[in-house]
């Protein structure tokens, strides 16, 4: 059967450049885009449960703008002033700028990495006197706490925020040729919705290890895994597969 829908498991790229675009446009195929998680922030009344106290740290290491959002937003309903010589440890320099929604960035003292959390491990170690707050979702890397500790790193993890699954009940007599998965949240939240989901024809895709394990794990067939070979990414994964299936059904 030839490939003509496809559902993203994320919300739709904003803007109008997208690699999805180019590929509903090379092979006339209808794409929708629809987040199977959303972010739910922990309850000030809640986090104050964890004991955890913010003003004890000197720093803060933030993996993502999410967790910046949240990090404050909890300030604010904790009534908590952030002391204007606190650190500010990011993942990236487009996460330490998105700082400035918040803070005076240049009277601030900000540090940033080169996107991969390793990069600003460096950084991190070369402060270790201070100790380190780390908001985090109730679902996060292990890479985090796990190279932390092995550094010795003085620091309290502090769930801030939680991914749950979103409500897909309107999608229930929706049927697509492909549906596409970017995380094994994305999976559980497919059946948290649908528990009595079957494959049939409806080809699966998936982005990564943890995500390929997962649909494993749920006893789906992956039939279109990304990265793969001369396909880095997705959308390119996509359009090698619709273009073997789609020119075997002419």
């Amino acid at each position: 059967m030839k490939i003509k829908s496809i559902l993203v498991s994320q919300p739709e790229p904003t803007g109008d450049k997208s690699p999805y675009f180019d590929l509903a446009k090379k092979h006339n195929l209808k794409i929708d885009f629809r987040p199977f998680i959303q972010v739910e922030g922990v309850p000030a009344k809640e986090f104050r449960q964890s004991r955890i106290d913010i003003l004890e740290h000197t720093a803060v290491i933030f993996t993502s703008r999410t967790a910046i959002d949240h990090y404050f937003r909890l300030a604010t309903e904790l009534r908590i002033t952030i002391p204007d010589d606190m650190k500010y440890f990011c993942i990236s320099e487009a996460t330490a700028v998105y700082l400035q929604k918040y803070i005076v960035y240049r009277k601030r003292k900000v540090f940033f990495g080169a996107v991969r959390f390793a990069d600003l491990m460096e950084i991190v170690v070369k402060h270790k006197s201070e100790k380190f707050l780390v908001p985090l979702s109730d679902i996060h890397k292990p890479e985090i706490p796990n190279s932390l500790n092995k550094a010795k790193v003085n620091y309290t993890s502090a769930i801030m925020y939680r991914t749950v699954s979103s409500d897909l009940s309107d999608l229930a007599d929706v049927n697509y040729d492909i549906l596409v998965f970017y995380s094994p949240s994305g999976i559980k939240s497919l059946f948290q919705n649908f528990p009595n989901f079957v494959q049939n024809s409806t080809y699966i895709a998936g982005f990564g290890p943890t995500t390929h394990k997962a649909i494993s794990e749920y006893k789906l067939d992956i039939n279109i895994p990304a990265p793969a070979p001369g396909a880095p990414s997705m959308t390119g994964a996509l359009d090698q597969f619709i273009t073997k299936i789609n020119k075997g059904t002419k």
